[in-house]
């Protein structure tokens, strides 16, 4: 698990390094798939005093394995995002500026641009509003099963990132590196979006330029980067 928890710190110090959280407003984690035991953040910690000893192991009953530290307050949300998207491995959890914008306003972030679509199919949705019973509950778990539930019909490796209606955004990928990665692209391009819409409010892009970037990223036909090396999602 070593490997894993230097993993997810280097997420996490990557979230202050690109000015995606400040004081302790966010959180990353990682999954061991073989093992089923996710590392995440401890609870209420600074990021510049935390180490990779800090970090706490659960696993996916949300039982403490390893750790002298309380994990996460996020960290049910985690755990059901595991659970309804097996083909992830990292999850980031942040309340950046103009991300965090787009939830309040309960907006899906729209595609507007070749930026966007380079790395989001589509628009990237809003949740819909916890119910009173959700939010008296286990609300933490509950804002877990609402992500699930808006991706019904959706590829979360193909959107790899979602607006919490009223909370923030939440971002994943393959490794706790590159949920960090989607963060920073989720924030420039809701930055983006609001930009474009003060400037002209019926922009748009057309869904042909959309697929054309996206596919040239992803899927089995992509052709961006070099062959045989790691390359972004």
């Amino acid at each position: 698990m070593q490997n894993l928890k230097k993993q997810v710190l280097e997420a996490n110090l990557a979230l202050v390094r690109e000015g995606l959280v400040f004081y302790t407003w966010g959180n990353a984690s990682g999954i061991d798939r073989e093992r089923g035991l996710v590392v995440i953040k401890p609870s209420g910690v600074p990021y510049e005093s935390m180490t990779v000893d800090d970090l706490v192991v659960l696993d996916l009953d949300g039982r403490v394995v390893e750790g002298r530290l309380n994990p996460s307050s996020d960290t049910p949300t985690h755990i059901e995002l595991y659970k309804a998207f097996p083909g992830i491995g990292g999850i980031v959890h942040t309340h950046s500026t103009y991300a965090t914008a787009w939830a309040q306003a309960g907006r899906d972030l729209p595609c507007l641009g070749t930026t966007h679509a380079d790395f989001f199919r589509g628009p990237v949705p809003c949740t819909d509003n916890l119910t009173a019973g959700q939010l008296a509950g286990d609300y933490e778990k509950a804002v877990g099963e609402v992500i699930a539930s808006r991706f019904s019909g959706l590829d979360p490796a193909f959107t790899p990132g979602v607006l919490v209606r009223n909370h923030g955004p939440f971002t994943w990928g393959a490794t706790p590196a590159q949920a960090a990665y989607h963060a920073k692209v989720l924030e420039e391009v809701a930055k983006m979006a609001f930009l474009t819409l003060q400037i002209n409010p019926s922009a748009a892009c057309d869904q042909a330029l959309e697929d054309r970037h996206f596919f040239r990223k992803h899927g089995p036909g992509a052709t961006y980067g070099q062959k045989k090396q790691q390359q972004d999602f």
